[in-house]
């Protein structure tokens, strides 16, 4: 098991240190974000898909079949959704509710009638995503490109199917295949209104070309957290799981905890913060993180804290095992009744075998044939997750720094939401087990161990999952990411709460922290 040698040259205000720095960068980055939000824009002539078009610079508008969209060379008349609106609302279409399939339809019309000698010019970064319609009419199918920045154009397809085909030559080559990369698109741009909402188009120019820096980042992000479990898995052993038989209530009043209170209070703050109807992926993002396992954070918490390191690193063991029920079924169950988007199990639950269960039972290999090895990269490998998550947020957050100008979405409210989460998670799983006649000793180490959650793994399936679900705003992502900074400060405020409200005699913490002797519960 772990030993707390780990973490012998880690202090509370070093930790401290670096949760305040990181603060400071973020509030330093939102700051400035937001004074660069307020400035005059001008760059939709240049691709800037989030500026308004200069007068002297029209798009190009279509001229469309009678009673099916109407001309607009100034879109001002019709309808303007954000990109996400768009989305759903389409999706919706593919999904028969609303205008239904007829509205694919229209759309296709709309986009051979557009006139694209008149087309702007435009290149961009983002998705290929595509619709495809259900019922009787599963044969249709839409083709969107979805900018980085959320703003959402409806390609306009080329009159021959065959051109979509890989190695046809044309631009289109194999469209499908490329839905799963993120891409450069130089194409032509022009917009029109269907049915009273504008629409912007898109021709190909040329074919979309494949980030290799965003290919070796999400490859960085996985390998990264990959080894982060394998060494988890480093510091186990079978013997480990006895910890169970020693010490029953705090193994089974843990994972209870951890999966049934946490996303519970997650679910009660995102209504009563409105998060569900107004922003369902904050919603989500907010029961991902808090339906995600404990990780490396709260066996240091728990070390500083003086509670039970033992039954924290099993308690991390074992809630990352069943993790791969939970996470999903949680997702499943508490954002089951969001009409705008459905739940990705068969893909969540790939993704935590992946990144959770392959790598754990390598590291427990590793462990089993080569003990000495595995000895000298505890410390190693534990380092490697806090340096994990700071890789994670400070990348993830500058890759949208953009963001940070909707302070309607990420206001006050988001972050405090957030912080009362991970505080309050502590707080009442730390009453609970003092109720149901827990030691102080590992009470402290139940309250930390469900308040504070292995962010790093929330923050990888959610930039995973997040273009496949349309969270064009990385709110799931955020959510994780603010949470993985405010749980050190939470922490840290609980571990201080921790010495008038669950003292622990000194002879007795130095009984428990002997090496090799685990106590009963």
């Amino acid at each position: 098991m772990a030993s707390a040698a780990i973490w012998e040259d880690v202090t509370l205000s070093s930790i401290m240190r670096f949760w305040f720095a990181a603060w400071c960068g973020l509030l330093l980055t939102a700051v400035v974000t937001a004074a660069g939000a307020q400035a005059p824009e001008s760059s939709a002539a240049v691709g800037d898909p989030t500026a308004t078009a200069a007068p002297a610079a029209p798009v190009a508008s279509a001229a469309v079949p009678s009673g099916s969209a109407a001309a607009a060379p100034a879109p001002d008349p019709a309808k303007q959704l954000s990109g996400e609106e768009l989305y759903q609302l389409l999706r919706g279409a593919a999904r028969g509710d609303g205008p239904g399939h007829s509205l694919l339809d229209t759309l296709g019309h709309s986009a051979s009638a557009i006139d694209w000698q008149r087309a702007e010019p435009r290149s961009f970064l983002g998705h290929v995503r595509k619709l495809d319609a259900t019922g009787a009419d599963s044969a249709k199918q839409l083709f969107l490109a979805r900018e980085v920045t959320g703003k959402v154009y409806v390609l306009a397809l080329p009159a021959e199917p065959a051109a979509l085909a890989k190695g046809s030559g044309s631009p289109y080559a194999d469209l499908h295949g490329l839905t799963k990369y993120k891409l450069r698109f130089h194409a032509q741009v022009a917009t029109a209104a269907v049915d009273g909402v504008s629409y912007d188009f898109v021709r190909l120019a040329q074919p979309p070309e494949r980030l290799l820096v965003d290919r070796l980042f999400f490859i960085a992000i996985v390998l990264l957290l990959f080894l982060v479990m394998v060494g988890m898995g480093m510091t186990l052993t079978t013997r480990d799981f006895g910890v169970v038989l020693k010490k029953p209530r705090g193994m089974i009043v843990g994972p209870l905890l951890q999966f049934g209170l946490l996303p519970l209070i997650a679910m009660v703050l995102g209504r009563l913060a409105g998060f569900y109807e107004a922003y369902p992926f904050i919603f989500l993002g907010l029961i991902l993180v808090a339906a995600s396992p404990g990780g490396v954070t709260s066996n240091l918490m728990t070390y500083l804290g003086k509670g039970d390191v033992a039954l924290s690193v099993s308690l991390t063991a074992l809630c990352t095992v069943l993790s791969i029920v939970f996470t999903p079924l949680l997702l499943t169950l508490y954002g089951s009744n969001i009409p705008e988007f459905s739940i990705p199990v068969v893909d969540v639950v790939k993704t935590m075998l992946v990144l959770v269960i392959v790598p754990l039972f390598v590291g427990m290999v590793i462990r089993a044939k080569a003990e000495r090895f595995a000895r000298r990269a505890e410390k190693p490998f534990a380092l490697l997750g806090l340096v994990a998550l700071l890789f994670l947020i400070v990348v993830g957050i500058w890759s949208n720094i953009d963001k940070f100008a909707d302070t309607d979405r990420y206001g006050p409210a988001f972050y405090g939401i957030i912080f009362a989460l991970t505080l309050l998670g502590m707080v009442f799983a730390g009453l609970i087990s003092k109720g149901l006649g827990i030691s102080n000793y590992q009470t402290r180490a139940i309250s930390l161990e469900v308040g504070l959650r292995n962010a790093s793994l929330s923050m990888t399936i959610a930039l995973l999952l997040q273009d496949q679900m349309g969270d064009f705003a990385s709110s799931m992502f955020f959510s994780s990411g603010i949470f993985g900074l405010w749980m050190y400060f939470a922490g840290a405020c609980t571990i201080y709460g921790f010495k008038k409200l669950l003292p622990v005699d000194e002879a007795e913490l130095a009984r428990h922290q002997k090496p090799g002797e685990a106590t009963a519960d």
